[in-house]
């Protein structure tokens, strides 16, 4: 399928590592120009030879940005004025007591998680709409359907985001503008796999501790499996796509099955 992206220009916020990472090969790979994003120049140089390693004359591009720092967000912008496609999946989690969690966590968490994509698309929605082209996707979590009751702030941030995603979807009526937002499930990140290995350290299989995580901890998955992020990468490149224009305004679920509803 030629999802018709050559030449598109693709912002990937938090992609020098696991989902956004993903997004950001398959885009280069659908002939998109991809800026990526990280913390730090020696992240962004191994994740843009990651992309052109797997595919060769690819156009990316990086800009190093702290989410959490509005100054260096606006550095972006003047950066990267103006994108096709803009995908917020920057973001944090922590587990942590709902009780411990402080008024500086909950300001932290908001910062990076929603108001990223909000700054970003502040600037980047309104020229979209001026040229009758664009898509803005949010990589929320089934954690913004099924709040975590182990990480109470971060589950309500991601609801945030379905509505921030919704609110701009009621503004491209008519227009070539689409904003969705993507819910993966238990994704294999960085993170995960060093949750396993951890896991496995302890007398278990990486494959014995996966079973179990699903079997204890998220038993409605149909998948029984942590679901690879090329697979989420998949479906935001179908997102990000002029073949996807009656999908808008949408929460489209990449999880597992995980959230157990119609």
């Amino acid at each position: 399928m030629d999802l018709q992206l050559t030449n598109k220009t693709a912002l990937i916020t938090g992609s020098t590592a696991g989902i956004g990472l993903a997004i950001a090969q398959r885009l280069a790979a659908e002939g998109a120009q991809v800026v990526i994003t990280g913390r730090t120049e020696v992240r962004i140089e191994e994740a843009k030879a990651a992309i052109v390693a797997r595919t060769p004359g690819a156009s990316v591009r990086g800009v190093a940005v702290d989410f959490g720092d509005a100054a260096q967000v606006d550095s972006l912008l003047s950066e990267v004025p103006r994108v096709d496609i803009l995908v917020n999946n920057v973001g944090i989690f922590e587990p942590k007591p709902f009780a411990e969690i402080t008024d500086a966590d909950w300001l932290r968490f908001f910062e990076v998680n929603v108001l990223s994509g909000v700054r970003l698309s502040r600037q980047y929605f309104p020229l979209m709409l001026q040229a009758n082209w664009g898509r803005i996707l949010f990589i929320s979590s089934e954690s913004g359907l099924q709040i975590p009751a182990e990480m109470v702030h971060y589950g309500t941030t991601k609801t945030a985001q379905l509505a921030v995603a919704r609110g701009l979807a009621e503004l491209t009526k008519s227009t070539g503008v689409t904003v969705n937002s993507v819910l993966p499930g238990p994704t294999a990140s960085e993170g995960v796999e060093e949750f396993l290995k951890k896991l496995a350290g302890e007398g278990k299989t990486r494959e014995e501790a996966e079973h179990e995580f699903f079997r204890d901890a998220r038993p409605s998955s149909l998948l029984q499996r942590f679901i690879k992020t090329e697979e989420i990468a998949s479906m935001v490149a179908y997102l990000s796509s002029p073949l996807a224009a009656a999908t808008n305004g949408a929460s489209v679920r990449v999880d597992g099955g995980v959230v157990r509803a119609i």
